[in-house]
């Protein structure tokens, strides 16, 4: 690999290289960490480094530390912290499967909760208990978000009682607020001024709600997809995804941005209704949720198993909004200072949103979900010398 940085990678063999690494879990999502400094400087040679250590492209990703899904395809850079208000400085990379490409356009929130940890088991922050607070910068988006981590004997705790639909078990609640993230893509919460936009789409006309919180995400009813918003990964058919690609591309092309990045994110919403866990296989009424919400992202695209923390906390804030598409599929009865209640593919996710008016438009106050995270393992990555230099050639 020409021209990497001699001191970035510690050579273990003639024939590898190697790269300290922890593995960690956060909400429904894994993801490998590393320290800015054990990648090459150059983002071609980066993503080179990035695709060998996960094994990709190769749906098994059999040779690398990649889950082969989705959710656990994915990756967290840590480095010093950039700007005076933040504790450290976090990029997330989704890695795909199946294609050479590593996507830095959006923030995983499930990951954000496991950085909160990861700062606390690393002393990149000044630890206090019962809790730490960890300024965390996203590079991704330009925002700062706060994570509320609990500590027990100088690190992040594990143990505890709170329930991530999704993942099995409970553990130690991290309070997440995205409430600052507003505009970090586009610049404005709602970039294009509207709380509805018609596009011109390939189905007709769509309704849709663009929104720039946490993640840049445009909202769609689940009937002009041709979808009843209740779907599994296996009823999502190859129909559904197109369908959602067309609305996805058309809101990409009303912002000016390029159609084949993974933003804006697709949220596919409806009314509360009655349908299965995908993760335990009960059921799930519709008189637990406020509304039913789907994602479709990655590359090959696919249904989400679970629900992006970043949506989440979007989606909130959305079903706060009079007159979105989030908002009119909400149930009605629901009072502004009670938690969002989402129903997504695994489960319910509460979130707590709160916003406000100024002579500019919506503020959000605050947009809170809670994740648990924890180390999963540490050590050494091994990197074959001739995988490296071979797609770098490429």
């Amino acid at each position: 690999m020409h021209g990497t940085d001699p001191g970035s990678l510690r050579t273990t063999s003639p024939e590898q290289v190697r790269v300290p690494f922890a593995l960690m879990r956060g909400g429904t999502s894994k993801a490998v960490f590393v320290r800015g400094t054990a990648l090459p400087r150059v983002r071609t040679e980066r993503d080179i480094t990035i695709l060998a250590l996960f094994g990709s492209p190769d749906r098994r990703q059999i040779d690398g530390l990649g889950g082969a899904d989705l959710l656990t395809s994915k990756l967290a850079i840590i480095d010093p912290p950039s700007r005076p208000d933040a504790d450290l400085d976090y990029t997330f990379a989704q890695v795909s499967i199946t294609e050479p490409v590593v996507d830095y356009d959006i923030n995983c929130g499930n990951i954000s909760a496991a950085v909160g940890a990861y700062a606390v088991d690393e002393q990149l922050v000044e630890v206090t208990e019962p809790f730490t607070e960890v300024r965390i910068h996203n590079t991704n988006t330009g925002r700062i978000l706060r994570a509320e981590v609990p500590v027990v004997g100088g690190r992040a705790a594990v143990e505890g009682n709170y329930e991530v639909h999704g993942v099995p078990g409970t553990g130690a609640p991290i309070a997440l607020d995205f409430g600052q993230t507003a505009g970090g893509i586009t610049g404005s919460l709602l970039p294009t001024g509207n709380v509805t936009d018609v596009l011109d789409t390939p189905l007709g006309s769509v309704t849709v709600t663009i929104l720039d919180l946490a993640n840049l995400t445009v909202f769609v009813d689940a009937q002009a997809v041709g979808m009843t918003g209740t779907e599994g990964p296996s009823q999502c058919t190859a129909e559904h995804l197109s369908s959602v690609a067309t609305v996805k591309a058309a809101a990409a092309r009303l912002l000016g941005m390029p159609t084949n990045g993974l933003t804006p994110v697709p949220a596919i919403v409806s009314g509360p209704a009655d349908y299965r866990s995908f993760a335990s296989g009960d059921d799930v009424a519709g008189s637990e949720v406020d509304l039913v919400a789907r994602v479709v992202g990655g590359r090959p695209a696919a249904l989400h198993k679970a629900y992006p923390g970043t949506l989440a906390a979007c989606t909130g804030v959305a079903a706060r909004i009079p007159g979105t598409v989030v908002h009119r599929v909400m149930r009605g009865d629901r009072q502004d200072n009670t938690d969002v209640r989402i129903g997504h593919t695994s489960g319910v996710m509460p979130v707590r949103a709160r916003i406000s008016q100024s002579a500019d438009g919506w503020v959000v106050d605050e947009a809170i979900y809670h994740r648990t995270a924890r180390r999963l393992a540490e050590g050494t990555a091994f990197l074959r010398r001739s995988v490296l230099l071979r797609q770098g050639d490429s």
